[in-house]
């Protein structure tokens, strides 16, 4: 059983070597490990986004560079994506200092957490695009009902109340289907928005896309029997 829990949003290392994917010995990766400098979660999501090392280390920066280099943009090829984080989860993951110094056993465990949460940023439109406006210095606070349009909110209320009043699974998926295809709408309008460094057009698109989200969190909680 593996030592270290990982999230469920994000492939296992265990599953990269069934398909194949070439293992970091154990040694290679303590000694590329202990040449990391300190890293943030900017720092390695930066390391994921761009193919750039972040501060990973010599090593962990060629195999990041031995990918095409992507942009910090909206768009995101979710396999190189993933490609990446196998890679950096190679050098940073628990397994892999099962026999070291205490010391060394939290730089894994903080470090192949903070690769966990990269990725799980980056994967997502919603929180890749937040964090893409952060990156532009834009932050979309709480309560942020009075700069939301009338017909909206009431878009809202109307998909909210039939949530609540569903008591059918056929009406359940119904609902759910309506809220996907907003948000692929959605998701497809903001990747527009930063293509054309619209970010004001974005905040708003992403403002919309939190409210849908939160809808979507409501309908997975209802699917869960008392």
């Amino acid at each position: 059983m593996l030592r270290h829990q990982r999230e469920a949003a994000a492939p296992s290392v265990g599953t990269a070597a069934a398909q194949g994917a070439p293992f970091v010995g154990t040694g290679s990766s303590v000694r590329s490990a202990e040449r990391c400098s300190r890293l943030t979660p900017r720092g390695t999501t930066s390391a994921l986004w761009t193919g750039r090392g972040g501060g990973f280390g010599k090593r962990a920066e060629a195999t990041a560079k031995s990918e095409v280099s992507v942009n910090r943009s909206f768009r995101v090829d979710t396999v190189k994506l993933q490609h990446r984080y196998q890679q950096l989860q190679r050098l940073v993951h628990p397994d892999f200092f099962s026999r070291r110094s205490q010391t060394e056993k939290d730089f894994s465990e903080k470090h192949s957490t903070l690769v966990n949460d990269a990725y799980k940023t980056l994967l997502a439109p919603l929180s890749r695009g937040l964090y893409l406006l952060k990156l532009h210095g834009i932050e979309i606070p709480e309560g942020t009902d009075s700069e939301m349009d009338r017909e909206f909110l009431i878009e809202i209320m109307d998909i909210n109340e039939k949530l609540a009043e569903a008591q059918s699974e056929a009406a359940m998926k119904e609902i759910e289907s309506v809220v996907r295809a907003k948000q692929e709408e959605l998701t497809d309008n903001v990747r527009r928005a930063f293509e054309q460094d619209d970010f004001e057009k974005a905040k708003e698109i992403l403002t919309k896309m939190r409210y849908f989200s939160n809808v979507e969190e409501k309908i997975k909680l209802k699917k869960i029997p008392l």
